[in-house]
């Protein structure tokens, strides 16, 4: 008699095992990711036959490997060079960022060149898409649109185009018959994306994906397209803000710490050569609660402000003041909040404190941490910080500040940006001529030094 599974249901995406079909995974809490599983086959030990001879490392012809610029500088940064022909290129975001706009640019750009370039959509129509298009100026004879959701007429039109270039939006809207379930479930995009990346690499055709993401912003459908592709790419960007950023989380061809940053208007997304300024305001006059430090998205240095309030402390408070943030992390804040007053004897308990970034930046990194503690100081004093000082390290809970990395090249772009002075932690060792550079070890050695004391 044949062997019979113990657990004859499998997650795909965790492994979790179950005896009987549920739509939701015990284990990660995924829907529609428990299949049954086949009967297991006895692996075959017959050679068979080969696509192509193995040949030795240094005779392999590099030409078909060679990146082509997608003429978005900013894209081409974060992709290594630009599009490699047979790459699969994953695109994620929410809705509403601009994914299709950038991917339309990039489409006429390359048919601008006299590269034939495939667009399909499977969410909008093709009048939709070209009214887009006239709106961006991305119309062009070599760029061919088309509107399906059925992978069969997809595979019909790349025969017919035979595009160098193809773009499908989205992934999650296009079905195959031949596979289980509807269009976007787990078995349908695994199954779509395999297909399409498959067809692209045999015939040297670069694939753009776009993906839909989840209420938690990780890229909706199974892991394993994260897997199968080249290149993943994270689209952010604030609803009420024109800056867009994309990051590289995964990729072959280059850097996968790279960040591009882009402009989106009603005339299309541009490249952002120079984003610093986007992230730091003017004042006439040194105002308290403000700081300013230097951040690396990827290996981009970017000056960053942080600006603090502090309300005045309440009679018979029971510690119910609050603390919001934005574009920062809660839980760091109110850790380096603590700190700066058991350290540092700045008193911010019983007192409100509103922490934000300027122009809708998001900084997560520790060495934030330092310019953040002096933003809430000067609010709580109401003591301005020289208007020519940035302030970068970590602050630990003993009230050590402790090195971070890139401190060279974080103070060259301050300095190239007009700031003269800095404060940094003791051990980076880095000099600049014409910048004061300050290290400090303590959290209070550093209020010292801008002139701010504790109770």
């Amino acid at each position: 008699m044949a062997k019979v599974e113990k657990d004859p249901f499998r997650c795909t995406e965790c492994g979790w095992t179950s005896q009987k079909w549920v739509g939701r995974c015990g284990e990660c809490q995924a829907w529609g990711s428990v299949e049954e599983l086949a009967a297991p086959k006895k692996l075959s030990l017959v050679a068979g036959s080969v696509t192509s001879k193995a040949t030795p490392i240094g005779d392999v012809d590099l030409s078909s490997a060679r990146a082509r610029a997608t003429g978005v500088s900013e894209l081409d940064r974060v992709l290594g060079g630009g599009l490699v022909p047979g790459a699969a290129i994953l695109l994620a975001g929410e809705p509403g960022v601009g994914k299709s706009t950038l991917l339309l640019s990039v489409a006429a750009q390359t048919a601008a060149k006299g590269i034939p370039a495939l667009y399909i959509s499977g969410e909008e129509s093709a009048s939709q898409v070209r009214l887009r298009a006239e709106r961006i100026n991305a119309v062009d004879p070599q760029l061919f649109l088309a509107s399906e959701t059925d992978l069969g007429a997809v595979i019909a039109h790349v025969d017919a185009v035979k595009p160098e270039l193809l773009i499908i939006d989205s992934v999650q809207t296009i079905g195959s018959s031949t596979a289980d379930g509807s269009p976007g479930g787990v078995t349908q995009v695994r199954e779509v994306a395999g297909a399409l990346i498959r067809i692209c690499k045999d015939r040297d055709i670069t694939l753009l994906l776009v993906g839909h993401v989840t209420k938690d912003g990780s890229i909706a459908g199974p892991r394993l397209l994260e897997h199968i592709v080249d290149v993943v790419l994270q689209f952010e960007g604030e609803r009420h803000s024109r800056l867009r950023l994309i990051r590289a989380i995964k990729n072959r061809f280059g850097a996968s710490d790279e960040v591009g940053c882009f402009d989106l208007s009603d005339t299309g997304i541009e490249s952002v050569l120079d984003p610093t300024g986007l992230f730091t305001s003017r004042h006439a006059e040194p105002v308290p609660g403000t700081c300013v430090t230097v951040t690396l998205e990827g290996r981009r240095p970017l000056l960053a402000e942080i600006q603090a309030l502090v309300s005045a402390g309440r009679e018979n408070d029971f510690g119910n003041a609050r603390r919001v943030t934005s574009g920062l992390d809660s839980a760091r804040t109110s850790m380096t909040l603590a700190v700066l007053e058991l350290r540092a004897h700045i008193r911010v308990g019983g007192r409100d404190v509103y922490a934000a970034t300027v122009g809708g930046m998001k900084m997560s990194e520790p060495a934030a941490d330092l310019a953040l503690a002096l933003a809430v100081a000067s609010a709580a004093k109401g003591l301005a910080l020289p208007a020519d000082l940035v302030a970068i390290g970590e602050v630990g809970l003993a009230g050590e500040i402790r090195k971070v990395s890139g401190v060279s090249r974080r103070l060259a772009e301050a300095y190239r940006l007009g700031f003269k002075r800095a404060l940094v932690p003791t051990g980076s060792d880095v000099k600049i001529d014409g910048m004061e550079i300050v290290e400090v070890s303590r959290l209070d050695q550093a209020l010292q030094r801008v002139k701010i004391t504790g109770e």
